[in-house]
Order: structure tokens, then sequence, then C-alpha cells
């Protein structure tokens, strides 16, 4: 009797452990997921003044979608049949959150610091509850709604950079305008997303919806090769090209998909939060970026925020729990 006690033991504490190593591994993988999404920051900023941004978003979702297109193969008749089924809804979200949001970062690039576009960039969760709140009736409960207000004021420091004046002035870098242009976009994809409700396989509709943001980056890529002069792709270029579409692109794609999977969507979300630290660290080590006063106290809102938002839950969601 003790040896089977020992033996049922010896079982718990090894199925605790391959899972406790099974669950540190699917952070890994998170991690590792945005640690190559905040390297996409870096390359576009690092060629932002060679490169054209949608011929940058146009290649990134092409490619990847090349790459990611055979692993999914097995999905076909779902996918052309739900692209049959719903063909301009997919082309709506995936335009909007995998190419608009994805050209206007780049386009931000030229202009703003890539440290400034990481700390935007941490809005998007909040822009997201939101929008999830007026498009979907979601709960959103007053420390939310106070949290919110802390992460715009952080926003509003970092993009006035702690000068009142320049308020007043209306004094704004239009890039990081932009960059908070493409958090709102994503986030929109996001609400969308949720309220389509696509009934596919989670790689299967990226890769459907990478389509789709090949589709709507191409008027604006091929705009941009008959007015802008950097209309050819140097050594640089290339290597930028190659790094955002295969390591930041197809390779980060496959991988969130596989954190998801492991993790559940809220606690692989939350990890987003990390390629804000990733951009500050690599801009500091490749780009020679520097933190800024501003960037600190932008940043100390901003989590001040998000703290607000996620720590404390509407009451509203604890009410229809009991109910």
């Amino acid at each position: 009797m003790a040896m089977n006690v020992l033996a049922v033991h010896r079982d718990t504490v090894g199925t605790e452990q391959a899972g406790g190593s099974s669950l540190a591994a699917a952070y890994s993988v998170g991690i590792f997921c945005w640690l190559l999404s905040a390297g996409v920051y870096i390359a576009a900023k690092w060629v932002s003044s060679e490169m054209p941004p949608w011929a940058l978003c146009f290649w990134r979702v092409l490619i990847a979608f090349a790459i990611l297109m055979p692993i999914v193969r097995r999905h076909f008749a779902e996918m052309v049949a739900l692209a049959r089924a719903r063909a301009l809804e997919l082309l709506l979200i995936g335009g909007v959150g995998l190419a608009i949001c994805q050209g206007m970062i780049f386009v931000g690039l030229e202009h703003a610091d890539a440290t400034t576009a990481g700390i935007i960039i941490a809005l998007i969760p909040i822009i997201t509850m939101i929008l999830a709140r007026l498009m979907l009736a979601e709960p959103m409960g007053r420390w939310q709604v106070i949290g919110s207000i802390l992460a715009f004021l952080g926003i509003v420091v970092i993009i006035i950079k702690g000068s009142p004046a320049a308020l007043m002035r209306l004094d704004f870098n239009r890039g990081e305008l932009w960059i908070v242009a493409g958090a709102f976009c994503f986030s929109l994809y996001t609400v969308l997303l949720r309220r389509a409700k696509f009934d596919m396989n989670r790689l299967a509709l990226l890769v459907m919806l990478l389509g789709a943001a090949v589709l709507t980056a191409l008027p604006f890529y091929l705009f941009e090769l008959f007015s802008d002069e950097r209309s050819t792709l140097n050594g640089s270029g290339l290597i930028a090209l190659a790094y955002v579409a295969i390591p930041g692109g197809a390779v980060m794609y496959y991988l969130f998909n596989r954190s998801i999977e492991a993790l559940g969507a809220a606690r692989a979300g939350v990890l987003l939060y990390i390629q804000t630290i990733f951009i500050a660290v690599l801009a500091y080590l490749i780009l020679g970026e520097q933190l800024q006063r501003y960037h600190l106290e932008g940043a100390a809102l901003i989590i001040a925020g998000l703290l607000l938002i996620i720590l404390l839950k509407p009451k509203i969601k604890a009410e229809a729990a009991t109910a």
C-alpha cells in the first residue's frame, strides 16, 4: 500500500513538473515571439530614410503569406468556402489590422524614434477595451475608465515631449500621430475579429487575413512606386525586408499562434507589454536611441493605467458571474 502511494506521488509530481516545463516552454515561445516583433520596429527605423514604408509593408505580408500558406494546406477547402461566403469581411478586417496598421506605423517611424513607437504600441489593449465597450457593449468599470484616462495622459506627455507649451502651440511630431493611428487600427482589427467569430483554424484564418492585407497594401505600394524616389532596394533595405518578412513576419506570426494555443489568448496577449521593453533595449543597443525623461513620465502613467485596468475588474463581470 505504501509503495502504491509513493508511486502515485511520483506520478503526480512528474505530471506537475511536465506541466510546469510545458508552461515555461509556452511562455518562452511567447516571449521570443515579441522579441522578433520588436526587431521589426528596429529594422523599419534603421532603413526609414532609404526604404519606403508601404514597400516594406507590402513585401512583409506577401512573403509571410507565401511562407505560411503551405503549412495550412489541409484547410484549403474550408478557407475557400469562407472566402466565398465572407470575402468583404475578411478583406476589411485583414486590410485594417495587417496592412493599414503596419503601413501607418512604418510611415510614423520615418519621423519618430522606435522607443516612442514601442511605448505608444502599449496602448493597444486599452484602445481595444474602449472600442469593445463601444462596439460590442462589453463591460467597462469605473477603474477601467480612470485607467484609460491615465494611459491617454501618458501618451499626451510623450507626444508633447513633456512640454505643456508644445500642447498650447499644437506642436506635435506627425510620426507619433501616425503611430497612434496605427495602434487604433490594430485595436479596431482586434474588435472586428472578435465580433466576426470566424469558425476556422486560427493559423489558417491568419493566412487568409494576410492575403487580404496583401490586396490592401498593393495599391499603396504601387502609388509609392510611381511617386517615391526611393524605388530601388539597396543592401540595407534587403536585409531589413528579409528580417521583417521572415523572422519578424512569418516566424513571429506562427509563434504567436502557437503561444495562444498553449497559453490562451488572454495570457499570450499580456506578453505584448514585453515588446515595449525589447524595443527600448534594442533601440539603445542598435540605433543609439536614449530614453528621455518624458518617455519615463509617459510610460509611468501608461503602466499605472494598465494596472488599474488589469487588476481591478469591472463589477458588472462579477455580478454576471454570480447570476
